[in-house]
């Protein structure tokens, strides 16, 4: 087997390798942008656009903004917020300023925000006014000293801001009450910015540019560290992967993708919005995947032709009764990353829009994107493809040795994208880590004489909810201090939806706890995703003789 027998897979015109030191980092990329491409709309938003050019002056007005504030090069500065505009612009403002963006689930609980508000170090927080609660509840367990808060309305203009501000808090009731009074309102601290001077710091390579938080193996979720140049590399690698299809959007046209997924998981950050930055695209903001009938809405009154989202949203989306009510003809791209996607929904979604989905793999640790299937083929492999330029990929065995070809093994990936290691974990880093400058994955597969890579299993007892990653031991420790638990499980059981669902099994303390009461303890403590879907009690858990509870056995164990 030739060492890279993928390379046999690639397009005409995809290159074998790209070349990431044609920036020096995220920063120069965006600004060769803003310049080029000043006068194009860079993201829509319930219909109002905002051009390169005014993401250029706001983020330069921000970020002197936050150099202000006397943070230091190399500082952290969370962002918790929807897909709005302003987050596109403080991304921008924090990189230029010379800080690292630390990107936030805006659904997190308090206890989840604390911790990586904590673990991160980050002094200053983006957050918009909806969640303002949730960070009230836990600031003062936390460095941030500076709090900069967002609006649904801020970029929309005067009455149309007004009116989307007063649904969204009078209306919908969207905004539960808060309290954090050294606050400063975005458009405030974009005047103030205005004012000042952005000083340019030196920004290299090998700068952090992004933690990037993960689930962590041992029940704490931990920051994937993501260099300028990884970014940059995995930017480069998409745009040449997607090039052969991107090509056919006619001259004189401007190329637009739909950013459905949310920007603080990496697959949207890099492939949706700094993708768009580096080649021109516009990119239409959808606040709220969820509310299928209102994506569907804002679609049909767009032309579009990429649209990278997970399993769950495309099946959703097919199986909608307004979808025909969209213009899919001019989709030259629909890549599905986050979680597998099923045979039957890439079927359907061909059937429907004429676009197939084509399947790529990666992780927050890989920036996300590791392997792709060529955007030209037509039909649904069932894999993940294979590895995209300058990365290569192989299958491990527990001792780290290559297995042969066809044999199932642990998938390790080298490339420009692999991040630099966990943040302040350098005995976890060390733990997937090989001496060659591989990444070992977590995830099992088998690569066949093409180089087309397929994955069978899950090292980790991870399991996969619509594309974002729950690791049973944080939700056991959660659930481990709810008084009247003796002991309890988690494992992943197949749902038809999400791909995989949170199967939660109890042995009670107290015989009085009820399954309302554990969902209400959930609820409080862990986001949306990580909540347990099926909770079942037990007079036991199947151990080990050494007492290790074997999660295979109740997996195994059909739910009702």
């Amino acid at each position: 087997m030739s060492s890279k027998p993928w390379l046999g897979a690639y397009p005409p015109g995809v290159p074998a390798e790209i070349d990431p030191s044609q920036y020096g980092s995220l920063v120069q990329l965006m600004e060769e942008s803003f310049t080029k491409f000043a006068a194009r709309p860079a993201y829509s938003f319930m219909g109002k656009e905002v051009s390169f050019g005014e993401t250029d002056s706001y983020s330069r007005a921000f970020a002197a903004y936050l150099q202000g504030l006397g943070l230091q090069k190399g500082d952290r500065v969370a962002i918790m917020m929807p897909n709005v505009p302003q987050y596109p612009v403080a991304v921008a403002a924090i990189l230029r300023a010379g800080f690292v963006v630390v990107n936030v689930n805006p659904l997190y609980t308090p206890r989840e925000l604390e911790h990586q508000l904590k673990d991160s170090g980050s002094k200053a927080i983006v957050i918009i006014e909806n969640f303002a609660n949730t960070l009230q509840q836990c600031i003062a367990h936390t460095p941030v000293q500076h709090v900069v808060l967002a609006t649904m309305g801020d970029m929309l203009g005067g009455l149309k801001g007004a009116l989307v501000n007063y649904v969204v808090r009078k209306v919908k009731k969207m905004v539960p009450a808060f309290d954090l009074p050294n606050a400063v309102r975005f458009k405030d601290a974009i005047a103030r910015g205005q004012k000042g001077t952005l000083r340019k710091p030196e920004i290299r390579p090998d700068d952090v540019a992004v933690l990037q938080y993960t689930g962590g193996t041992t029940g704490v979720s931990k920051g994937a560290v993501l260099l300028h140049r990884n970014v940059i590399a995995n930017v480069l690698q998409s745009e040449a992967w997607n090039a052969p299809v991107m090509e056919k959007v006619p001259k004189g046209e401007q190329s637009t993708g739909v950013c459905a997924l949310p920007l603080y998981h990496i697959f949207a950050f890099t492939v949706g919005m700094m993708l768009s930055l580096r080649t021109g695209a516009q990119l239409i903001l959808i606040p709220n995947p969820r509310d299928l009938p209102a994506v569907l809405k804002e679609l049909s009154k767009h032309k579009f032709h990429s649209f990278p989202a997970v399993n769950t949203l495309f099946n959703g989306l097919a199986n909608h009764p307004d979808f025909n009510k969209v213009d899919w003809s001019n989709l030259k791209v629909s890549v599905g990353g986050g979680m597998a996607v099923q045979g039957a929904v890439a079927k359907l979604w061909l059937d429907k829009t004429g676009c197939p989905i084509c399947e790529g793999y990666g992780l927050s640790e890989t920036s996300p994107s590791a392997s792709c299937n060529p955007v030209t083929s037509t039909q649904y492999t069932g894999t993940i493809g294979v590895p995209l330029p300058s990365t290569e990929m192989k299958c491990l065995d527990d001792e780290g040795r290559e297995v042969p070809m066809g044999q199932p093994g642990e998938i390790a990936i080298k490339g420009p994208q692999v991040m630099a290691g966990y943040w302040q974990r350098p005995d976890e880093t060390a733990k997937v880590m090989t001496p060659d400058g591989f990444f070992k994955s977590g995830d099992i597969g088998v690569v066949d004489e093409r180089g087309y890579f397929k994955i069978v299993d899950r090292k980790k007892d991870m399991v996969l909810v619509s594309g974002f990653n729950v690791y049973p031991n944080e939700v056991e420790d959660v659930v481990m201090t709810l008084p009247g638990v003796a002991e309890c499980a988690v494992v992943g059981v197949p749902d038809d939806k999400t791909g995989e669902a949170v199967k939660l099994v109890i042995v009670k303390k107290d015989p009085a706890l009820t399954e309302e009461q554990v969902r209400e303890f959930c609820h409080a403590n862990l986001t949306g995703y990580k909540r347990p879907r099926v909770i079942e009690f037990r007079t036991d858990l199947p151990k080990t003789p050494v007492g290790k509870i074997l999660r295979r056995e109740l997996r195994d164990k059909k739910v009702a």
